[in-house]
């Protein structure tokens, strides 16, 4: 059932039409996830829909009683009251009059906020987006519109939002650039594109197939409209003279023809550039330590980065890894310990909050104070060349940046970091507010970097594809280091939990045995021990003789089938169902080869104890 309609909505902003003559329908059963590059329109239309903001043309129309519940890109709130004045507020002017006063201070601690009773004021940017997340989710609704919730969240936050979402009942219109989370969460994305929207009934996954059957369609029927144009040209250069009926319908074909629109490739963000010269001295960090107020944050941390690092960084809210990144970079100081950067070293460090931007200055010139001219493997490119490669055509180089939208910003904040040719990067945070194409385009960027880099991140889509070791805060502010990307470091956090949890189950059943055991039991015990003792193996059995001489050579063809895996991973970067499968299959065969490992070394020392005994 529907219940709202868009209709043939525009919106212009500061002469930039970001909306132009949509429709969208919405059911009770729709999950919508909405993409499209920074500067289309995405949140402007979550406005729009949510009644916040009012098109210049077009209407919305809402059934009767719908309840809407909404996250803004940047919520407000009413600083003459406190947080939790300020959430009730919402949940109950959405219709709701139980008291969940309980409920709603259960949220905010697990979404990382300690004092309900504190001023908005005191609080950052990411923690009033979590509070208004809080408030959105609680606040009784029928259609509930979210602008990148997942901002600010750690993993264990987006795995709760990510279940709450799979379990509401109402219908769902979001922003987000958490590739995996829109594969769980949604069965629709709308696509905004030059105004336009492209609706496809699938997930993420899906819609990376069905956008690019699209694409070759509207190219094969321009490649026919280009044929017959040229054709009835030729038509109309020997003189065709509109006598009949036949020949004006002719004529018009050739006129619709001439002025028909053509589809427009996409704009790609292409990334390159040459990285400063690195010297055999790169960071070396020496146990080093933090704390705030009685709060130690990491403690005794100790790494020396290789020159081809790919580090990922996670832990919850609050933990301290934007202050580990800040401590690399030398803006802050540790209480012990040391940080060492070589002589050659040039870190270009992206953080999570955008540098302050001179609203008034014009793009150009913000990339200009960097440089005027980039090295890159193509050659010397200039600064207004870079600026188009970022998405941003002529008009807009020149127009101040406060005409930017948000993501834009964060698009200009990362060419800045990149024109200063780094040989170490450092992200902290980079996907928030970034779209998922400046994303794609970033990823494939830092593939072939030919230096270190370092990131946090809570997308684990964007650490799978980046990094190959990851560093995560632990109990007492020690930091665990597990190689591969985030899904090997799940994979294996979960594998020792049940490992754990086995033995301990082990123990317990074999103390609850032992309580029962009579002296004669325990006496038997030992005679069958015994007994067994002196029938010692002397050689491998059969099997494991058979198992023992093919054992190497399996092994042996399982890593080469992970080698290829891994070429295969790298020519497929932008094919987004294909890289999960063959992730979850090189996964799949890293745990074989460690079983088979483990299992060689076993026979080995088998073999081993033999020969000792006939000797």
């Amino acid at each position: 059932m529907n219940i709202l309609n868009v209709e043939n909505v525009s919106k212009t902003y500061m002469a930039k039409t970001v909306l132009k003559g949509v429709s969208v329908g919405i059911s009770d059963t729709d999950k919508i996830g909405v993409v499209g590059i920074n500067g289309t329109g995405k949140s402007t239309l979550l406005a729009i829909v949510a009644g916040t903001v009012e098109p210049d043309d077009g209407q919305v129309v809402r059934s009767n009683n719908l309840r809407i519940s909404y996250l803004p890109q940047n919520p407000e709130f009413d600083m003459q009251k406190t947080l939790l004045e300020n959430i009730t507020d919402k949940i109950y002017a959405g219709g709701d009059h139980w008291d969940k006063m309980g409920e709603i201070k259960a949220n905010l601690a697990k979404f990382g906020i300690e004092d309900p009773e504190c001023s908005p004021e005191i609080l950052s940017g990411g923690q009033k987006k979590r509070a208004a997340l809080v408030a959105a989710v609680m606040t009784p609704s029928d259609l509930l519109i979210l602008d990148e919730p997942t901002n600010h969240l750690d993993s264990e936050m987006i795995e709760w939002l990510e279940d709450y979402l799979k379990r509401f009942k109402g219908a769902l219109l979001m922003i987000t650039h958490d590739r995996y989370f829109l594969d769980e969460v949604t069965n629709q994305i709308l696509e905004i594109d030059k105004g336009s929207t492209y609706r496809y009934e699938a997930n993420y996954s899906g819609f990376l197939e069905m956008k690019q059957q699209r694409l070759e369609f509207e190219q094969a029927a321009e490649r026919k409209a280009a044929a017959l144009y040229k054709k009835d040209l030729a038509w109309m250069l020997r003189g065709a003279r509109a006598r009949s009926t036949k020949q004006k319908a002719h004529i018009q074909r050739f006129e619709a023809l001439r002025d028909r629109e053509r589809p427009e490739e996409d704009r790609m963000i292409a990334l390159s550039s040459l990285p400063s010269r690195m010297g055999n001295k790169t960071i070396v960090i020496d146990n080093i330590s933090k704390g705030y107020d009685g709060k130690v944050l990491f403690r005794d941390f100790s790494y020396t980065f290789g020159k081809l690092d790919r580090i990922g960084i996670i832990g919850p809210n609050g933990c301290g890894k934007s202050t580990l990144l800040k401590c690399i970079i030398g803006s802050i100081v540790p209480d012990t310990g040391s940080v060492e950067i070589g002589q050659t070293i040039k870190i270009g460090y992206f953080g999570q909050e955008n540098e302050a931007l001179d609203e008034k200055k014009r793009v150009l010139d913000y990339i200009k104070d960097v440089a005027e001219f980039i090295r890159t493997p193509d050659g010397l490119v200039s600064a207004t060349m870079m600026c188009e490669r970022f998405l941003f055509t002529p008009d807009m180089q020149y127009a101040p940046i406060a005409k930017l939208s948000g993501g834009e910003k964060r698009r200009l904040y990362l060419l800045r970091v990149l024109m200063e040719a780094p040989n170490v990067i450092i992200l902290d945070e980079p996907t928030n507010d970034l779209d998922i194409q400046t994303l794609r385009i970033l990823e494939d960027y830092l593939d072939s970097f030919p230096g270190i880099i370092i990131t946090v991140s809570h997308d684990r889509y964007f650490l799978d594809r980046v990094v190959t070791r990851i560093f995560s805060f632990e109990k007492g502010g020690f930091l665990l280091q597990s190689e591969g990307g985030y899904s090997d470091y799940v994979f294996r956090v979960a594998a020792e939990r049940e490992e754990s949890q086995q033995d301990l189950s082990g123990k317990a059943s074999k103390g609850g045995h032992q309580n029962n055991v009579s002296a004669v039991d325990e006496s038997d015990r030992s005679s069958k021990n015994r007994n067994r003792s002196s029938r010692e193996k002397t050689k491998l059995s059969f099997n494991e003789q058979k198992e023992y001489d093919n054992i190497e050579s399996e092994i042996e063809g399982l890593e080469t089938r992970c080698s290829e895996i891994e070429k295969e991973i790298a020519g497929a970067s932008t094919d987004f169902e294909r890289l999960i499968k063959l992730g979850k299959e090189k996964e799949e065969l890293e745990a074989l080869i460690e079983a088979k490992m483990e299992r060689y070394i076993e026979l080995q020392e088998m073999v081993d104890s033999f020969t000792k005994k006939e000797f």
